[in-house]
């Protein structure tokens, strides 16, 4: 099994934490988002994933999935414990809304391509892609997940699913560009108790064989 993955990805890290909490061990394949122009955009890697986006997980018989919460509910199901998804339908709808609250409206407006683009035909300068970034993550973005969660201490009760395996990565990088996150006290509790968790902590950015 290979992941393909980049230090700064926080769809990659997402994977690295389910892969860790599940005990699965693949080899890590650093894809460069910024040299060469974009190495996600290489022809053997675009052969893998079309969307030249990262992670994509390749299995043992030369399957590769993609999409981090699809790649996510496979390894679940692979190896269901620890579970990510609950089995009782309404506590899973909802982690699965917290989760793609994230994923889906949030992250996508601050992904890689989304603010070069903005810096690159838009011209607009890095001071507003900042403020561009530091926007999106609280209007929409965490401040909702804040009143989404139930908290004690995860984000939905005494262990990590699939939104914490999700908001970790968003909250690193809010850190990462300064989004003040002091108010909203359910996700630094969430936070805590994950980062105190190896599997979490050896999925950071900073810990990759490929980290700058």
């Amino acid at each position: 099994m290979r992941l393909y993955t980049y230090f700064r990805s926080s769809a990659a890290y997402r994977v690295r934490i389910a892969l860790n909490l599940k005990g699965i061990v693949a080899e890590q394949v650093p894809v460069h988002l910024m040299k060469d122009g974009g190495r996600q955009r290489m022809p053997a890697y675009l052969a893998k994933n079309p969307q030249a986006l990262v992670p994509a997980l390749e299995l043992d018989d030369g399957t590769v999935l993609t999409q981090s919460i699809a790649i996510i509910e496979y390894l679940d199901q692979l190896k269901p414990e620890p579970r990510l998804v609950p089995d009782d339908p309404v506590l899973a709808a909802k982690v699965r809304g917290v989760a793609l609250a994230i994923a889906c409206d949030t992250h996508p407006l601050n992904n890689l391509r989304v603010l070069n683009y903005l810096k690159g035909p838009f011209g607009r300068s890095q001071a507003d892609v900042d403020a561009w970034y530091r926007h999106w993550v609280l209007e929409g973005g965490l401040q909702a997940v804040e009143r989404l969660i139930t908290g004690a201490p995860f984000c939905f009760g005494a262990g990590p699913t699939l939104a914490d395996v999700i908001l970790i990565p968003q909250v690193a990088n809010a850190r990462r560009f300064d989004v003040p996150i002091d108010h909203l006290p359910k996700i630094l509790a969430a936070d805590a108790a994950c980062t105190a968790i190896e599997a979490f902590a050896r999925a950071h950015p900073s810990r990759q064989p490929d980290a700058e």
